[in-house]
This record gives structure tokens, sequence and C-alpha cells, in this order.
């Protein structure tokens, strides 16, 4: 049997969709971006990129961004924060649902000690106080996914505040380099999700299905020490990486398990901070980054010729790079806080708080928490540049890429080669291979063994450089050979015989009389073209540096017998 659907209608809300499909526009009908702008994808808006502020033209003031963010994740945990059923991704609609979920009359919440422990370990990763006694509130607004008409969660005193967390962006010229900034984290609070809703335009109708209802979330408030999309972009990264690390959050944004409200406004420096707007439910971090670098340049543009910015909430149109209106706040919402009758302040304890001879079933003590902290990825990158010798940047990249430094480590395990070779090789050629097709690293038809296997037959000079490029693109082309038999397949070994180059290294200096005379005339640089020469005619597959070798000491053997 199919299982129970709950529906509301709304009237009139196929109307309210169309307009704002017709175009991105202002609450008050100024428009933001011409409607033809939009439809060739060329908004001037949009495209403008935005690091702290934009430039001031001739006569005019600059001006500056305020971005702070609030990013809620679900927690890693088999059930719901408050109740025992189930916590599963696309799980038929309505089947995750126990009675306190759907809201029955008489039914009690029961706090899930998971979500807790996940709470606190967050909070000592991101450098937070922790509040050995935080509270429970009822957060009161009507939707129809929210079948209790309230949200639990933890506005008066949080589970943890007063943190910091640390993230890298891009600087210089070519953008390479790496450079540190902090934003304060100021609190991190439990409270549940709500369920959701699944309009149906052609109906005319929406579904609601409450299996993410009561389901742990972590809401992490960001202060507002941001400036522009890249930084919330890479600060927003750091905080799925360490919430991965920690495995307190898978931090998928494709499943939802990751979700950003950014708050933005813009003003000039030394004046007060202008009026904010809310873009909601941001699920992709490439979004992060558009929709709020285009809100900035949207309130810019707003104030320059004259307009106004509203308090109001707004969404993020992908399709068309835009953010449109949702609701204003002018009158702001009465949540009509109070406490929840229904849970006890939550006691934390800590080792000189402990009480003796305290079950520690029964109790959750922060020391040991501490204590199980993994290694987060701030101390792998460290680690990485000091084992390994590699670039702090090169250290993010194998981070931020998912998968990218296991299959790293995996080829390091397997190979004699130098660390530097395979870091080059992993960053620069799989790396590359990869983001050209838009693979994934799991979804690679070249696994590290194969590679590890490659750059053994390099580093053994068995094969060359130029070859060993062509055996990675019949690598790659998974037909199930091994980097061996592809070199012997296509006969791209190096050629081994000393007699043989010496050879075809006396031919190429004879053909080439000229190339000889500048060497003698104190060229340096010439003798690489008599390389390149020799190479061709061994289809690549010679070692330089050997024919270079061979060149030189036939040179001076030249010279020697001319004096």
């Amino acid at each position: 049997m199919a299982a129970p659907m709950l529906w509301c209608r709304f009237p009139g809300r196929r109307w309210a969709l169309a307009l704002l499909a017709s175009g991105c526009h202002h609450r008050r009908g100024v428009p933001t971006e011409s409607t033809s702008n939009w439809r060739r994808g060329q908004s001037s808006v949009s495209q403008q990129s935005l690091h702290t502020a934009r430039k001031p033209g001739k006569g005019s003031q600059a001006w500056a961004a305020v971005v702070g963010l609030e990013i809620h994740a679900q927690i890693s945990s088999n059930s719901k924060l408050f109740s025992g059923a189930e916590v599963r991704f696309a799980a038929p609609p309505n089947s995750l649902v126990s009675f306190f979920d759907a809201s029955l009359p008489g039914t009690l919440p029961v706090l899930n000690r998971r979500c807790v422990e996940a709470a606190v370990m967050t909070g000592l990763a991101l450098n937070c106080h922790i509040n050995q006694k935080s509270l429970f509130d009822r957060k009161h607004y009507f939707y129809a996914d929210l079948p209790a008409g309230y949200q639990i969660t933890q506005q008066r005193l949080p589970i943890a505040v007063n943190g910091s967390l640390t993230y890298g962006v891009c600087a210089g010229k070519q953008q390479h380099e790496k450079v540190l900034k902090k934003v304060r984290v100021k609190q991190i609070q439990l409270e549940q999700d709500s369920g959701k809703s699944l309009h149906d335009d052609l109906r005319s109708q929406t579904l609601i299905d409450l299996n993410r209802a009561g389901v742990g979330l972590l809401e992490v408030v960001l202060e507002p020490d941001l400036s522009c999309g890249e930084e919330a972009r890479t600060a927003v990264r750091e905080l799925q990486l360490i919430l991965q690390a920690l495995g307190t959050s898978q931090a998928n944004m494709a499943e939802g398990q990751l979700r950003v409200d950014a708050n933005i406004s813009v003003h000039h420096p030394g004046e007060p901070l202008g009026v904010r707007t809310e873009v909601k439910n941001l699920n992709s971090i490439r979004f992060l980054a558009k929709a709020i670098d285009y809100e900035i340049q949207r309130q810019i543009s707003e104030l320059e010729n004259g307009g106004e910015i509203l308090n109001e909430t707004r969404s993020f149109d992908y399709k068309l790079g835009c953010t449109v209106p949702m609701r204003d706040k002018e009158g702001k919402q009465d949540y009509r806080f109070m406490p929840e009758p229904n849970l006890p302040p939550l006691l934390l304890y800590d080792s000189t708080s402990l009480p003796a001879g305290a079950d520690s079933r029964q109790v959750i003590n922060i020391d040991s928490i501490r204590e199980m902290l993994p290694e987060l990825p701030s101390v792998t990158r460290e680690r990485l540049v000091q084992q390994y010798g590699m670039l702090p940047e090169h250290s993010f990249t194998l981070l931020n890429e998912v998968g990218l430094l296991e299959f790293f480590q995996n080829v390091i395990k397997e190979t004699r080669a130098e660390p530097k070779k395979v870091t080059g090789w992993v960053l620069n050629t799989f790396l590359g291979y990869l983001k050209q097709q838009n693979l994934a690293v799991s979804e690679s038809p070249v696994p590290a063994s194969a590679l590890a296997e490659l750059l053994d037959l390099l580093d053994s000079r068995a094969i060359s450089s130029t070859a060993a490029k062509q055996v990675f693109e019949e690598l790659w082309k998974g037909e199930g050979k091994t980097a061996a038999q592809i070199v012997r397949d296509k006969q791209l070994g190096l050629v081994q015989d000393p007699a043989a180059l010496e050879r075809l290294c006396r031919a190429t200096l004879d053909e080439h009389p000229q190339v000889v005379a500048d060497v003698k005339g104190g060229n340096p640089k010439a003798i690489n073209k008599l390389v390149g020469l020799v190479r061709k005619a061994t289809m690549s597959r010679a070692d330089p540096a050997t024919i270079k070798q061979i060149l030189e000491k036939q040179l001076s053997l030249s010279l020697s017998s001319t004096s």
C-alpha cells in the first residue's frame, strides 16, 4: 500500500509563481536588471566578480559588503532528535514518522544522546566555549510542514558559543597562494528540522512529507565577518570538511544535509551598516557564492539608482542567476519564544565537575569527547606539507576534492616515486582528466594502483615522461590493460642500448653542422635543439638527460680533436 500523503491547497499559488518567473524584480517594482538581459544570460550584475567592495568611480564613494551566515547541518544519527524514528534519505514519503513527529496529543520528547555528543564535538572543533547548562525553547510559527506549530530550538542559552573558524582564500596574481582568514562563530545550537513541502503546481496543491520532521540539526551561526561570495564559499567548505572529519554530519548538500542562509548588506566605509536581506536555503557552495555576489551588486545598484533596500527574505534562482523576493520582514514576525516545558535544562560535565560515581551512560563528559577528537583538516594540511614537502595550496586542493586525499595516499603507499612527483601527477594530470570529463574521484577509470605502477616505470627510467602521458591516456580508456602491457604493446619503452644512442647522437651532429657551430660558439641553449632532434628520431623513447650527456661527451671530444 502506498505511503499516506498529507496535503493542503494554496489558492492563487500558480499566479504568484508565474509572476516571479517573468523576471527578477524588486518588491516595489524597481527592476534590478532588464528581462532581456536575463534572457541573454549576460546580466552585468551577476557577472561582476566582487572581493570586498566595488571600486569607486570618479567622484563616487566605495562600497563595503557585510555577510553573515547561518548554517544548518543535519546530524549523523540513526534516529531523530526527540524521537526514535529512523533517519534515512530518500525513504518513501511519510514512512519514517513517529507519533511525536506528527505532533499527536500526549507525546513527549526524549533527547537523543548522540545528537548532544555531536554538538559538543563540533563546538570543540570550532574552538567554542561549551555551556555546561543549556536550555531548550519553543519557536512558534505556522507552516504546513511543521505540525506542532512550533520548533524546539535553543534561543536563550545554546550548547556552544564564542568560537572561530579559520579558512583559506586564494590570493596572488595567479590565485595560487592561500591566505588564512578567520570568522567568529557566534553560537551552535541544537534544533529540530521541519518536514518538506512538495509543491504540485499542475494541481495547485502542496503535498507534505514528514520524514524529515524532527531530524536533529546543528545550527552554526557565523558573525558577519565575511565580505564576498568567495569568502563565504571557502568558509562553508572548510566547515563541511570539519563536520565530515568529525563524523558529526555527512554534510552532503545534494541531499539537503547542509543548508545555508546568508544575511547580506552594503554600506559606505565609516557609515552605519545598511539594511540587510536574507537569502534562504542555499544548498550548493557554488550557488552560495553566486547568490551573495549577485545580492551585493543588486543592493549597490539599487542604492546608486536612488532606490532603497527592503528588509526581506529572498531566494536564489539558479537558472536566472539572480535572487528573487520571497517575503518581507518589515513587520517583524513574533516567534513568541518560550521555554520548552517538556525538556529540563541540558547539563554537561567536565572532569572537575563530574559527580563522584556517576554512570558514564547517564552523563556527557566534555573532556572525554575532547580526547576523542580526530585529526582536523587544518592539522592534516600541515602534516601533508611537512611529510611530503608539498606547497600549502596543494594540501588545500587534496582536501577540497572529495576522495582525492585518499587516492593520493594510496598511490604514495604503492609507488617508489618521490612524493613531489606523485603530487604533480595527481593534481595536474589525474585531477585535470577528472575535471575535463566532470567526474568524481570515485568514478575514475584509473585506480591508484595503476597510477602507482605507471610512476614506478617512470621512476626506473623504463619510459620517458612523454611516453608516461601516452600510457596514462591509454589507462584512462579503461580497457583493463596494465601500464606495463601498454608500454609493451605500443613499444613505448626507452631505448636502453648505449651504442645505439651514441650512433644516433653522432648522426644528428653530422646532419646539423650549423647547430653544432652554435654550441661551439658559446650558445648553451643550442644543445637542447640537438636533444630534441635525437628524441624525435627515437619517437620520444630516449631519456633526455642520457641523450644530453652523450651529446656533451661527443661535442667535447670534437672540440679537443680540432684543437
